[in-house]
């Protein structure tokens, strides 16, 4: 499949733009068709809100469960009702922003579908800019794994979700070291949802005020220019690279060229096995919205996944 107007040779189609131009592909509120720009943030963070009262309401849970002493590196896990808390499936979700908005604290948008079938479902919080620095989130979200996987070390598979910034650190994954944390996960799977894989961009746009990523740092980060280098623990182990009909032409461009670097994409041996859906009709915030419901395009993707 491929995206129109994108490819992988040549000088990336970024470095053509205005400075106006980039800033508008860097805004997703701007491409929303539904609502106002505005208007689509705050009905977003709304139904992020409402869907963590009714997941605590609903599920049994543990809220603001330290992984390590920084103020911010606190997860809710969110467990199927009548079931064993260890030997489950455990989804983590990593919550967007640009690195300098979010909470998990409105995030549980997908814990109902997933616990109502037997799933554990763990949020993810992170310090975000400007207090914490993208290296920062980065071992702080390999740490929140770590932690999952000795605090549950019976899991039935840890599968990693990320939302635009959250699937930039989701991907980073990709690249960790687990031997320094003594530990290797039972990761099964990588849902990568509207995300940002090479950071270069990012530091010519407004999102770098608070980020203040140079581009030594944008490189560091940038899985897009990395993981065809690294080695899965797991060649079996899936990752899904998804993006929105509606999200900007850089946001599909973004997910199409780092699917097609995954090593699966390029017959390596040992690779990822690699797949990239465009979804119909949502946008780069109703992509995440949707997982409210149980038959969602993405909640059923996600079913079928773990279950499998």
């Amino acid at each position: 499949m491929e995206v129109s107007g994108v490819g992988v040779s040549g000088e990336a189609p970024w470095k053509k733009m205005s400075a106006e131009e980039l800033e508008h592909q860097y805004l997703p509120r701007q491409w929303v068709v539904r609502l106002g720009a505005e208007e689509a943030l705050r009905t977003y963070s709304q139904i992020g809100i409402e869907a963590t009262r009714r997941a605590q309401a609903t599920w049994k849970s543990l809220l603001h469960v330290p992984y390590g002493d920084g103020e911010g590196e606190r997860v809710d896990i969110y467990f199927p009702n009548k079931v064993a808390e260890g030997a489950l499936p455990f989804f983590l979700f990593f919550h967007g922003g640009y690195w300098q908005s979010g909470s998990k604290d409105q995030s549980a948008f997908m814990v109902d579908p997933l616990a109502a079938q037997g799933v554990a479902v763990v949020i993810v919080g992170y310090d975000i800019a400007p207090k914490g620095t993208l290296d920062q989130m980065v071992d702080q979200v390999t740490r929140s794994i770590v932690f999952v996987q000795k605090r549950y070390p019976s899991n039935e598979g840890i599968y990693l979700c990320g939302h635009s910034a959250g699937a930039h650190l989701a991907a980073m994954m990709l690249l960790a070291d687990w031997t320094k944390h003594g530990v290797t996960p039972n990761l099964k799977g990588f849902f990568l949802v509207s995300g940002v894989f090479d950071l270069e961009p990012m530091v010519y746009t407004s999102q770098n005020v608070a980020l203040q990523l140079t581009l030594e740092d944008a490189r560091r980060n940038s899985p897009q220019l990395k993981v065809a280098q690294a080695q899965p623990a797991d060649p079996a182990c899936p990752v899904l690279v998804v993006v929105g009909q509606f999200d900007s032409p850089e946001f599909h461009r973004q997910s199409w060229e780092f699917y097609q670097v995954l090593p699966a994409q390029t017959l390596c041996q040992g690779g990822w096995k690699a797949s990239f859906e465009k979804l119909s009709d949502v946008d780069h915030f109703e992509i995440i919205e949707t997982l409210t419901q149980k038959d969602s395009v993405l909640t059923q993707i996600f079913l079928k996944t773990i279950f499998q």
